[in-house]
């Protein structure tokens, strides 16, 4: 098995960052504009990047300004039971967030393109909760 990783500092607070990665709204701020469904747990929430992918999502877990826990049901066969967590603390005056990806049967290249792309969206999400403006995928991309 496989797991993506991410550790990274935003300059925002746990609660900012928290609306961004457990709220349709916030999700769709920085990840896909065409985000929809129900951001609570036992919620299924639907990512789609245009025609050519979608994810489903289940949310296992919240934990209000801490953590988030999704379990993909449905989308591409590589990610069908993988594991999408974030999880905040403090660490010198910046909230620190612990992204993964869990659960990957291989490591292939569709793997090695996610990572990447995991990379940028992070980078959205840091963007957005510090600057106001994510760069999420939109259909006309």
């Amino acid at each position: 098995m496989a797991d993506i990783k991410h550790l990274f500092h935003i300059s925002a607070s746990f609660e900012k960052i928290y609306v961004a990665i457990s709220t349709i709204q916030g999700l769709a701020s920085w990840w896909t504009t065409q985000t929809s469904g129900k951001s609570e747990v036992g919620g299924m929430m639907e990512f789609r990047f245009g025609s050519q992918f979608i994810n489903k999502m289940k949310v296992i877990e919240m934990k209000n300004n801490k953590s988030v826990l999704w379990e993909c049901v449905d989308g591409p066969e590589d990610w069908i039971g993988t594991k999408v967590s974030f999880h905040l603390d403090e660490n010198e005056g910046k909230t620190r967030v612990r992204f993964d990806h869990t659960g990957w049967k291989d490591a292939n290249d569709f793997y090695a393109n996610c990572n990447f792309s995991w990379g940028r969206f992070m980078e959205s999400l840091r963007n957005l909760c510090e600057k106001g403006k994510g760069a999420p995928f939109s259909a006309g991309q």
